[in-house]
């Protein structure tokens, strides 16, 4: 399980024309699954990118989290993350979870990250997204869970 975290000014994701997400400041969390991950892996991911602290404090150190900082949360899923890209030139999509399992566990996700903080938004699984984002920084981290 990979997240690519952006932080962000603002984000937005747009499907057919229509928003379907969109934040001010906060953590833009683009989200791949792999064959092998869980709920419980997705858990972990998601607690620590709830805690994980990029926002400038009263100092100007990263020292807040997305919470203390008063941001939300754009929650996209992303299969890409996943991809093998260390041979030849062209993705390897094999990693990834197929589609029914990964929007299972994907929505189970929302779900889990919706009872842990209050300002969450999301993408659509598997739609043709087009996410606008301004990054702040620009501040990008890629996490992983065992």
């Amino acid at each position: 399980m990979r997240a690519l975290l952006q932080r962000v000014l603002e984000a937005k994701v747009v499907v057919n024309g229509e928003i379907t997400g969109e934040i001010q400041q906060g953590i833009l969390v683009f989200l791949g699954l792999a064959k092998d991950d869980t709920f419980e892996k997705g858990k972990k991911l998601i607690d620590k990118i709830l805690k994980y602290r990029f926002f400038d404090d009263e100092q100007g150190k990263m020292g807040w989290n997305v919470d203390q900082a008063g941001g939300g949360l754009l929650l996209v899923s992303q299969f890409t993350l996943m991809a093998h890209t260390q041979k030849g030139l062209r993705p390897d999509f094999g990693p990834a979870m197929p589609p029914q399992e990964a929007e299972a566990l994907y929505e189970k996700l929302v779900t889990y990250t919706k009872t842990q903080f209050e300002q969450v938004q999301t993408g659509v699984f598997a739609a043709d997204m087009k996410v606008h984002l301004v990054n702040d920084g620009p501040v990008t981290f890629n996490l992983e869970v065992a």
